[in-house]
Protein backbone atom coordinates (compact mmCIF):
# COMPACT_ATOMS: atom_id res chain seq x y z
CA UNK A 1 0.00 0.00 0.00
CA UNK A 2 1.87 3.55 -1.02
CA UNK A 3 2.12 6.12 1.68
CA UNK A 4 -0.29 8.28 0.05
CA UNK A 5 -3.48 5.83 0.79
CA UNK A 6 -2.60 6.69 4.73
CA UNK A 7 -2.54 10.78 4.09
CA UNK A 8 -6.17 11.23 5.01
CA UNK A 9 -6.14 8.41 8.39
CA UNK A 10 -5.71 9.33 11.88
CA UNK A 11 -3.66 7.26 13.62
CA UNK A 12 -3.53 6.63 17.35
CA UNK A 13 -0.11 4.88 18.39
CA UNK A 14 -1.20 2.74 21.82
CA UNK A 15 1.42 2.49 24.41
CA UNK A 16 1.91 2.68 28.37
CA UNK A 17 -0.76 0.86 30.12
CA UNK A 18 -0.58 -0.72 33.66
CA UNK A 19 1.67 -3.90 33.13
CA UNK A 20 5.15 -4.46 34.06
CA UNK A 21 6.22 -3.52 30.61
CA UNK A 22 4.54 -0.05 30.75
CA UNK A 23 8.24 2.09 30.46
CA UNK A 24 9.02 0.00 27.45
CA UNK A 25 5.84 0.18 26.22
CA UNK A 26 6.44 3.59 26.02
CA UNK A 27 9.62 3.64 24.28
CA UNK A 28 7.93 1.61 21.58
CA UNK A 29 4.94 3.95 20.86
CA UNK A 30 7.15 6.67 20.92
CA UNK A 31 9.13 5.92 18.63
CA UNK A 32 6.71 4.66 15.65
CA UNK A 33 4.90 8.19 16.56
CA UNK A 34 7.94 9.91 15.51
CA UNK A 35 8.38 7.68 12.51
CA UNK A 36 4.51 8.42 11.35
CA UNK A 37 5.22 12.23 11.82
CA UNK A 38 8.47 11.88 10.13
CA UNK A 39 6.66 10.43 7.15
CA UNK A 40 3.89 13.41 7.23
CA UNK A 41 0.99 11.11 8.66
CA UNK A 42 -1.29 12.10 11.10
CA UNK A 43 -0.87 10.67 14.02
CA UNK A 44 -1.85 11.30 18.18
CA UNK A 45 0.20 9.22 21.34
CA UNK A 46 -2.42 7.47 23.56
CA UNK A 47 -0.97 6.51 26.97
CA UNK A 48 -3.39 3.54 27.85
CA UNK A 49 -5.39 4.06 30.97
CA UNK A 50 -8.85 2.78 31.94
CA UNK A 51 -10.98 5.88 30.24
CA UNK A 52 -9.29 4.11 26.45
CA UNK A 53 -12.75 3.89 25.13
CA UNK A 54 -13.45 7.74 25.84
CA UNK A 55 -9.82 8.79 24.26
CA UNK A 56 -10.40 6.80 21.25
CA UNK A 57 -13.82 8.70 20.15
CA UNK A 58 -12.06 11.75 21.63
CA UNK A 59 -9.32 11.52 19.10
CA UNK A 60 -11.21 10.28 16.53
CA UNK A 61 -8.80 7.72 15.09
CA UNK A 62 -9.13 5.81 11.75
CA UNK A 63 -7.08 2.99 13.00
CA UNK A 64 -4.78 1.99 15.91
CA UNK A 65 -0.91 0.86 16.00
CA UNK A 66 -0.55 -0.81 19.21
CA UNK A 67 2.23 -0.62 21.10
CA UNK A 68 0.97 -2.09 24.46
CA UNK A 69 3.39 -4.64 25.65
CA UNK A 70 2.60 -6.96 28.45
CA UNK A 71 -1.27 -7.55 29.47
CA UNK A 72 -4.18 -5.61 27.81
CA UNK A 73 -1.98 -5.31 25.08
CA UNK A 74 -0.45 -8.72 24.22
CA UNK A 75 -2.94 -11.04 25.49
CA UNK A 76 -5.92 -9.83 23.09
CA UNK A 77 -8.11 -7.49 25.48
CA UNK A 78 -7.48 -4.65 23.96
CA UNK A 79 -7.78 -5.88 20.21
CA UNK A 80 -11.17 -7.55 21.37
CA UNK A 81 -12.14 -3.94 22.30
CA UNK A 82 -11.09 -2.20 19.50
CA UNK A 83 -12.98 -4.80 17.45
CA UNK A 84 -16.37 -4.11 19.19
CA UNK A 85 -15.35 0.01 18.28
CA UNK A 86 -15.53 -0.89 14.91
CA UNK A 87 -11.29 0.16 15.12
CA UNK A 88 -9.07 -0.94 12.68
CA UNK A 89 -5.65 -2.18 14.02
CA UNK A 90 -2.53 -3.30 13.63
CA UNK A 91 -0.69 -6.92 13.92
CA UNK A 92 -1.94 -10.04 15.20
CA UNK A 93 -6.04 -10.69 16.17
CA UNK A 94 -7.55 -11.84 19.42
CA UNK A 95 -6.97 -15.45 19.80
CA UNK A 96 -3.38 -15.63 18.35
CA UNK A 97 -2.44 -12.64 20.97
CA UNK A 98 -4.24 -14.60 23.82
CA UNK A 99 -2.96 -17.76 22.95
CA UNK A 100 1.23 -16.59 21.62
CA UNK A 101 0.88 -14.63 25.48
CA UNK A 102 -0.07 -17.84 27.41
CA UNK A 103 3.74 -19.76 27.30
CA UNK A 104 1.70 -23.43 28.39
CA UNK A 105 -0.72 -22.72 25.44
CA UNK A 106 2.02 -21.92 22.94
CA UNK A 107 4.40 -24.96 23.95
CA UNK A 108 1.44 -27.19 23.57
CA UNK A 109 0.86 -25.82 20.28
CA UNK A 110 4.17 -26.17 19.32
CA UNK A 111 4.66 -30.05 20.06
CA UNK A 112 1.37 -30.43 18.13
CA UNK A 113 2.58 -28.62 15.10
CA UNK A 114 6.08 -31.09 15.77
CA UNK A 115 8.68 -27.99 16.57
CA UNK A 116 11.02 -29.26 19.25
CA UNK A 117 10.37 -27.19 22.52
CA UNK A 118 11.96 -27.85 25.89
CA UNK A 119 10.49 -30.15 28.29
CA UNK A 120 7.47 -28.32 30.86
CA UNK A 121 5.52 -28.60 33.52
CA UNK A 122 3.29 -25.82 35.13
CA UNK A 123 2.49 -24.73 38.69
CA UNK A 124 -0.45 -23.03 40.22
CA UNK A 125 0.09 -20.79 43.31
CA UNK A 126 -0.27 -22.60 46.48
CA UNK A 127 0.01 -26.26 44.55
CA UNK A 128 3.04 -28.16 46.10
CA UNK A 129 6.33 -28.24 44.79
CA UNK A 130 7.70 -30.99 42.60
CA UNK A 131 10.23 -33.18 45.16
CA UNK A 132 12.41 -34.75 42.41
CA UNK A 133 13.70 -31.90 39.69
CA UNK A 134 16.43 -32.25 37.03
CA UNK A 135 18.38 -29.21 37.20
CA UNK A 136 19.23 -26.77 35.71
CA UNK A 137 16.00 -25.29 34.89
CA UNK A 138 14.21 -22.05 33.56
CA UNK A 139 11.50 -20.39 35.77
CA UNK A 140 9.33 -17.78 34.50
CA UNK A 141 5.63 -16.71 34.79
CA UNK A 142 3.26 -18.03 32.02
CA UNK A 143 1.78 -14.81 31.22
CA UNK A 144 4.66 -12.43 31.04
CA UNK A 145 6.98 -10.77 28.16
CA UNK A 146 10.38 -9.05 28.14
CA UNK A 147 12.35 -11.55 30.75
CA UNK A 148 10.15 -10.60 33.71
CA UNK A 149 10.09 -12.63 36.70
CA UNK A 150 12.31 -15.46 34.66
CA UNK A 151 15.43 -17.25 36.63
CA UNK A 152 17.69 -19.42 35.42
CA UNK A 153 18.23 -22.37 38.35
CA UNK A 154 20.90 -24.58 38.77
CA UNK A 155 20.53 -26.30 42.35
CA UNK A 156 17.52 -27.30 44.72
CA UNK A 157 18.35 -24.33 46.98
CA UNK A 158 17.62 -21.85 44.81
CA UNK A 159 14.22 -23.53 43.33
CA UNK A 160 12.02 -22.17 45.78
CA UNK A 161 12.80 -18.55 45.23
CA UNK A 162 12.95 -18.41 41.84
CA UNK A 163 9.06 -19.99 42.44
CA UNK A 164 8.36 -17.48 44.50
CA UNK A 165 10.02 -14.42 42.31
CA UNK A 166 7.73 -15.98 38.61
CA UNK A 167 4.60 -16.05 41.17
CA UNK A 168 4.69 -12.13 41.57
CA UNK A 169 3.85 -11.57 37.98
CA UNK A 170 1.55 -14.10 37.29
CA UNK A 171 -0.39 -17.08 38.94
CA UNK A 172 0.83 -19.82 36.37
CA UNK A 173 4.35 -20.15 36.07
CA UNK A 174 6.77 -22.79 33.81
CA UNK A 175 9.57 -25.12 34.63
CA UNK A 176 11.74 -25.52 31.73
CA UNK A 177 14.19 -27.54 30.97
CA UNK A 178 17.44 -25.60 30.47
CA UNK A 179 18.91 -26.00 26.92
CA UNK A 180 22.39 -24.33 26.28
CA UNK A 181 23.18 -23.35 22.93
CA UNK A 182 22.87 -20.09 20.88
CA UNK A 183 20.26 -17.47 21.67
CA UNK A 184 18.69 -16.60 18.81
CA UNK A 185 15.16 -14.95 17.41
CA UNK A 186 13.33 -14.89 14.25
CA UNK A 187 10.64 -12.24 13.27
CA UNK A 188 8.24 -12.71 10.25
CA UNK A 189 7.19 -10.45 8.35
CA UNK A 190 3.64 -10.51 6.47
CA UNK A 191 4.14 -14.34 6.47
CA UNK A 192 7.97 -14.47 5.38
CA UNK A 193 10.94 -15.00 7.84
CA UNK A 194 13.40 -12.25 8.64
CA UNK A 195 16.98 -12.94 8.68
CA UNK A 196 18.24 -14.85 12.10
CA UNK A 197 19.50 -12.90 15.09
CA UNK A 198 21.81 -14.53 17.09
CA UNK A 199 21.42 -12.67 21.10
CA UNK A 200 24.56 -12.46 22.66
CA UNK A 201 23.51 -10.93 26.34
CA UNK A 202 26.19 -9.12 28.98
CA UNK A 203 24.53 -10.98 31.66
CA UNK A 204 24.11 -14.79 32.39
CA UNK A 205 21.17 -14.80 29.78
CA UNK A 206 18.80 -12.51 27.83
CA UNK A 207 16.92 -10.63 31.09
CA UNK A 208 15.27 -7.12 30.88
CA UNK A 209 18.08 -5.57 31.56
CA UNK A 210 20.19 -7.13 28.57
CA UNK A 211 16.76 -6.46 26.41
CA UNK A 212 16.58 -2.80 26.80
CA UNK A 213 19.85 -1.02 28.56
CA UNK A 214 22.03 0.39 25.79
CA UNK A 215 24.55 -2.18 25.57
CA UNK A 216 23.25 -4.49 27.26
CA UNK A 217 23.40 -7.28 24.38
CA UNK A 218 24.65 -7.57 20.94
CA UNK A 219 22.31 -8.52 18.12
CA UNK A 220 24.64 -10.13 15.46
CA UNK A 221 23.25 -11.19 12.02
CA UNK A 222 23.65 -13.23 10.48
CA UNK A 223 23.52 -15.35 13.61
CA UNK A 224 26.93 -17.52 14.04
CA UNK A 225 25.05 -20.59 13.36
CA UNK A 226 25.87 -23.37 10.68
CA UNK A 227 23.22 -23.16 7.19
CA UNK A 228 21.37 -25.85 7.97
CA UNK A 229 20.39 -24.44 11.65
CA UNK A 230 19.47 -21.23 9.77
CA UNK A 231 16.99 -22.81 7.42
CA UNK A 232 15.68 -24.49 10.12
CA UNK A 233 15.30 -21.70 12.61
CA UNK A 234 13.20 -19.55 9.75
CA UNK A 235 11.15 -22.55 9.05
CA UNK A 236 9.92 -22.89 12.19
CA UNK A 237 9.31 -19.08 12.73
CA UNK A 238 7.27 -19.48 9.39
CA UNK A 239 5.46 -22.73 11.20
CA UNK A 240 4.61 -20.25 14.35
CA UNK A 241 3.22 -17.60 12.13
CA UNK A 242 0.88 -19.90 10.29
CA UNK A 243 -0.51 -22.20 13.46
CA UNK A 244 -1.32 -18.86 15.83
CA UNK A 245 -2.72 -17.61 12.80
CA UNK A 246 -0.68 -14.60 12.86
CA UNK A 247 -1.31 -10.88 10.83
CA UNK A 248 1.54 -9.02 9.64
CA UNK A 249 3.80 -10.18 12.10
CA UNK A 250 5.54 -12.01 14.58
CA UNK A 251 8.96 -12.71 16.13
CA UNK A 252 9.53 -16.12 17.41
CA UNK A 253 12.91 -16.84 20.36
CA UNK A 254 14.76 -19.77 20.06
CA UNK A 255 17.91 -21.74 21.09
CA UNK A 256 19.96 -23.39 18.86
CA UNK A 257 22.21 -26.52 20.49
CA UNK A 258 25.53 -27.75 20.03
CA UNK A 259 24.13 -30.11 17.75
CA UNK A 260 22.41 -27.61 15.79
CA UNK A 261 19.16 -28.23 17.10
CA UNK A 262 16.58 -25.68 16.84
CA UNK A 263 14.54 -25.31 20.32
CA UNK A 264 11.71 -23.02 19.81
CA UNK A 265 10.53 -21.44 23.29
CA UNK A 266 7.95 -18.35 22.74
CA UNK A 267 6.24 -16.53 20.05
CA UNK A 268 5.83 -12.37 20.39
CA UNK A 269 2.57 -11.11 18.57
CA UNK A 270 3.46 -7.92 19.64
CA UNK A 271 7.87 -7.37 19.36
CA UNK A 272 9.90 -4.28 20.98
CA UNK A 273 9.70 -1.52 18.37
CA UNK A 274 12.76 0.74 20.56
CA UNK A 275 16.08 1.41 19.16
CA UNK A 276 17.48 -1.70 20.78
CA UNK A 277 14.84 -3.91 20.00
CA UNK A 278 15.44 -6.97 17.50
CA UNK A 279 12.95 -6.43 14.93
CA UNK A 280 13.59 -3.31 13.64
CA UNK A 281 17.61 -4.87 13.43
CA UNK A 282 16.28 -7.69 11.28
CA UNK A 283 14.19 -5.87 9.40
CA UNK A 284 16.94 -3.58 8.70
CA UNK A 285 19.03 -6.79 7.71
CA UNK A 286 16.21 -7.37 5.04
CA UNK A 287 16.12 -3.54 3.85
CA UNK A 288 13.41 -2.32 5.26
CA UNK A 289 14.99 1.28 7.42
CA UNK A 290 12.39 1.63 10.44
CA UNK A 291 10.00 3.91 8.47
CA UNK A 292 9.38 1.23 6.17
CA UNK A 293 8.93 -1.35 8.87
CA UNK A 294 6.55 0.94 10.31
CA UNK A 295 4.60 1.21 7.59
CA UNK A 296 4.11 -2.29 7.08
CA UNK A 297 2.83 -3.31 10.04
CA UNK A 298 0.47 -0.05 9.69
CA UNK A 299 -0.70 -1.66 6.17
CA UNK A 300 -2.37 -5.09 8.32
CA UNK A 301 -4.94 -2.52 9.55
CA UNK A 302 -6.07 -0.94 6.46
CA UNK A 303 -5.85 -4.80 4.98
Amino acid sequence: MMIEKFKNKKIGVLCGGFSSEREISLKSGAAVFQALRSLKLKACLIDVGRDLAKRIKQEKIDAAFICLHGNMGEDGTVQGMLEIMGVAYTGCAVLASAISMDKAVSKTLFRCAGLSTPDWFTLKKFSPLPSRIKYPVVVKPSGQGSAIGVSIVKSEKDFAKAVKKAFRYDCKIIVEQFIKGAEITVGVLDGKPLPVVEIVPKSEFYDFKSKYSKGGSKHIIPARISPKASKAAQSAAQTVYEIFNCRALCRADMIVDKNDKVWVLENNTLPGMTQTSLLPDEAKAAGLDFNALVLKILESAFE
